[in-house]
Order: structure tokens, then sequence, then C-alpha cells
């Protein structure tokens, strides 16, 4: 780990270990040197510019859930400490929602949710992120449908003129961080799966995805076998049939005490014309970044997880379409 602090053993030992320091053990200052100051934080929801917006980000998250805890599932990377290297880091997020804030008065309801980032790391900071929450699952443990919160969180924020727009090709901004990922096979394979489900293959479930698969999805779904896998990808497919799906990001690995496991980071962008997970086609055009992990054994592709934020997606939609009063 040359460049980075030695008391870190590799870098998901640094990953693990910052993310901890910031949210659990409150060093939230540590920001300042862990995140570089011009650091871009992308999420479906909004994108977030420079390390003063990120540790106020992060301070009105504590307020509103003070027992926050994030438990670090995997890091799967790529890369060099000399070149840089990227974290593809799953996390289960355990929080009470104790505090007034961005979803609404409290409620004092327990959440359970998944969260994937892309962290790139250089000589022991953080310059370049893409983050993405479970938000799905977030507000239906409220008591809230993805929908009805994102016509609500519109009108909080100020109207339909006023509100924080969701990422997007046009809101994006570059940041240092220009590589694909690694050249391992299970990468390419997972890339290869999405790539034939998104070019309508949806034979490929049959083929590659283990019979006693276990899929992770949004909304903190959970799902067994390739029925379950089918449906899923077909929902999202069909709603946006015409859509461009990409590949941004490809990160295959094999590390001892490990199954072979890959992430990949990936979207679709294109109108939402089709009869879907998403209700009525409305012709609005959408952004989704969706980030998905995977687990290999022998029959094939025997853990998935995929995250999209639904909410982030009602909102480009009921925006589009004047459905937000």
């Amino acid at each position: 780990m040359k460049g980075f602090d030695p008391r870190f053993r590799d870098f998901p030992d640094y990953i693990l270990g910052v993310t901890r320091e910031i949210w659990e053990d409150r060093r939230i200052g540590s920001l300042e040197s862990y995140y570089a100051p011009d650091i871009i934080v992308r999420s479906p929801a909004s994108v977030v510019r420079g390390n003063k917006g990120v540790i106020g980000a992060t301070m009105a998250t504590l307020a509103e859930f003070p027992d926050r805890q994030l438990l670090g599932e995997d890091v799967i990377w790529c890369g060099t400490p000399e070149t840089g290297l990227l974290s593809s880091h799953r996390l289960m997020s355990t929080a009470t929602h104790l505090g007034d804030g961005a979803y609404g008065k409290a409620t004092g309801k327990t959440l359970r949710y998944r969260i994937i980032a892309d962290c790139h790391a250089l000589a022991n900071q953080i310059n370049d992120e893409w983050l993405v929450r479970d938000q799905g699952a977030i507000v239906r443990q409220m008591g809230w449908d993805p929908r009805d919160f994102a016509r609500d969180q519109i009108a909080r924020e100020g109207g339909p003129e006023a509100c924080v727009r969701p990422l997007t090709p046009g809101n994006d901004v570059a940041g240092p961080y220009r590589g694909r990922g690694n050249d391992n096979a299970w990468g390419a394979r997972l890339a290869d799966i999405l790539g034939r489900i998104m070019g309508a293959d949806m034979a490929v479930i049959g083929t590659e995805y283990d019979r006693a698969c276990q899929l992770d999805y949004p909304g903190a779904a959970t799902g067994h076998g390739r029925a379950d896998a089918d449906r899923f990808w077909m929902s999202l497919r069909a709603a946006f049939p015409d859509a461009d799906f990409s590949i941004h990001h490809v990160i295959g690995r094999d590390d001892p005490l490990m199954p072979p496991r890959a992430a990949v980071r990936w979207s679709l962008h294109g109108r939402h014309s089709g009869w879907g997970g998403f209700g009525t086609p409305t012709g609005a055009e959408v952004y989704v970044l969706g980030m998905t992990q995977a687990e290999f054994g022998p029959g094939g592709l025997r853990r998935e997880f995929t995250l999209f934020d639904e909410t982030a997606i009602w909102k480009q939609i009921l925006l589009a379409t004047g459905s937000h009063q």
C-alpha cells in the first residue's frame, strides 16, 4: 500500500477502516484528509462537488439517523497503489429514523438497507465516487411508496423548478478516474450476462445462473432461483425497452477464502416507453445508474446483488410528466 497510511494492511482494510472512522467513530472531520477537496460524489439522486458538501451531507444524515452503522460485506477492487485503486464496496446499513431531515419528520422506524459505492483512491485520498443506496428499501420501511415519496420530495425541495435534480449524463461531472476496471474473466462473465439480458436474451439466466441462486434486489427484495431473476430483469427492461444500456466499469477477482466474484457499474438511458416495473408508459427520459455484484460457484452465478434508486427514477418521471402535483 505505497502512499497509504501504513496502519491499513490492504485496500479493502483501507475502505472498511475509513468508512468506520467517519460514520461510527464520528471522525467526520477526517473527510478533510480522506476525501480530496474537489471530489465528485455521484448518486442517482444528485451530484455533490467538494469534500465540504460531503461533510455537510454526512452530518445531516447522522442528525437524522444518529445510530447508523455501515457493515461492510465485501470490497471488490482493482488497480495498484502507485496508479490508483478502485473499490466496489457493498454495505448493509442499519439505522433508526430519530431526527427530522431529508426523509421528513422522524418516524422512529428502524431501517436496514444496502449500499454499493465505487471509490477511487490515490495517495491515501479518495478523489472520485459513485454511490447507489437502496432508497426503495429506505422509504418503504418508513411507510412510503417510492413514487409518493418522490412526489413529496419534489414539493419539500421547493417544487419542480427548485428541487434537486437527479443524476443524468447532462449534469454529471467528469472526475480524475478514467479506468474501466480489470481484465479478470469473472468480471467479463458478469458483464456478458448483463449485456445479454439487456439485449433481451433472457435465456442466459437459464444457462448462467445457478438453479439455487440467491438474489438481492432494490426495495430490499430477496429472490431465489432463476424465475425470480427473470422476473426482476424483465420488469426493468420492459419499462425501458428502447433505452441504451452501457457498461461503465468491470472488476473480477479471485481471492483466498472467497468465491470468484465480480462487480459491474452500468446504466440505462432512454424513454419510459414500456409496461414494466414503473407503471403506465409516460415517455419520460430517464437515466438509471445501476450497480451489480455477483459471486460464482460450480453451477454458475450463485449470488447476485443489484441496486438502483427507485425514487430517483420516479422523480425523473414525475418531473418530466408534470405529475408531481
